[in-house]
């Protein structure tokens, strides 16, 4: 079937035996996953695109693998009122205001005493954000609302359990030359997160191979001939928008490699949020348990180095 000019949407139409319950459920979660509407039963509907298109293709050849029958169809909207309904199918309006309701709801327990366990809680709105997001194929007003508030109430949180979190600071980030950086001392806050930790792993992979690390208790006892790093009016901190991976990226011009821009994506929005990174959650678990295991620093940074190694080689090959 040829496709049309600029199509609107996909269709995916089909006809299971009664008795293939298993096929069927396994369609339906991946149909749902997928954000597709329901027209009726048997029935599913999604905006076009080359990628949605394609997914409706692999459960029809799924259903027709399961002794069924399936067909896909690509067409245009031939009537504004057609498009309305089609459209507002897919309103996630409902969904993020159950979203908004539930954090409001928080925000009142947001004490330096129950911050941990609020965290925990936006940690699974942040995912249940991030699902609705997904199918919302038509984003509007609801989810930018939805997004600034629970970034919001994130950082709140974040300032209760990290209240020596640095401040970002409005600055030019300055060019600087690896050959004035090699051999030096460099120092952070002691029981380092991901910004810190990742930081470090960059000073040794691609800035200074020797550098040696010291870990402060206290920044505001930073030795005047180490190199801050990631706490306030340290030599390398938060600039804007950027984190201190980042301002690190740009400071010493690696920001033509993209895995490192991919990594430096990661651990912005582990540390202050922002668009969803997928590997986000595995990451924070795998160094949340690095931090569980070793109360040595030194060791912790060897530990997640490997980590981000790995992490590294995979953004690489792709």
């Amino acid at each position: 079937m040829d496709i049309p000019a600029n199509p609107s949407w996909s269709m995916l139409v089909i006809s299971l035996p009664g008795r293939s319950a298993t096929p069927r459920m396994r369609v339906w979660r991946a149909l749902k996953g997928l954000g597709a509407a329901v027209l009726r039963d048997g029935v599913y509907l999604l905006p076009y695109s080359e990628s949605a298109s394609r997914s409706l293709r692999e459960q029809a050849e799924a259903v027709m693998a399961s002794g069924g029958d399936a067909h896909v169809f690509t067409f245009n909207s031939t009537e504004p009122s057609q498009t309305g309904h089609f459209r507002g199918l897919f309103d996630r309006t409902g969904d993020y205001a159950q979203l908004a309701g539930a954090i409001r709801k928080l925000k009142p327990a947001l004490t330096r005493k129950r911050a941990a366990s609020v965290s925990r809680h936006l940690r699974q709105l942040r995912r249940e954000f991030e699902t609705v997001a997904a199918t919302d194929h038509f984003p509007g007003p609801a989810k930018e609302q939805v997004q600034h508030l629970l970034s919001e109430t994130e950082a709140a949180a974040t300032a209760l359990l990290s209240p020596d979190e640095p401040r970002p600071v409005a600055r030019t980030i300055r060019r600087l030359d690896k050959r004035d950086y090699q051999q030096r001392v460099w120092a952070t806050r002691a029981r380092p997160w991901v910004d810190r930790l990742a930081s470090a792993w960059l000073i040794c992979r691609f800035i200074d191979p020797k550098a040696r690390f010291i870990w402060l208790k206290n920044p505001r006892k930073c030795p005047a001939k180490a190199l801050g790093f990631d706490f306030d009016n340290a030599t390398f901190t938060h600039v804007g928008a950027r984190v201190t991976f980042e301002v690190l990226l740009a400071s010493f011009d690696l920001e033509k490699d993209p895995a490192l821009m991919r990594l430096g994506s990661l651990v912005h929005y582990l540390d202050i949020g922002g668009v969803p990174v997928a590997e986000a959650p595995g990451l924070e678990m795998i160094l949340n348990g690095a931090r569980r295991q070793y109360d040595d620093d030194d060791k912790l940074l060897k530990d997640a180095g490997k980590t981000f190694d790995s992490l590294y080689a995979s953004y690489s090959e792709e």
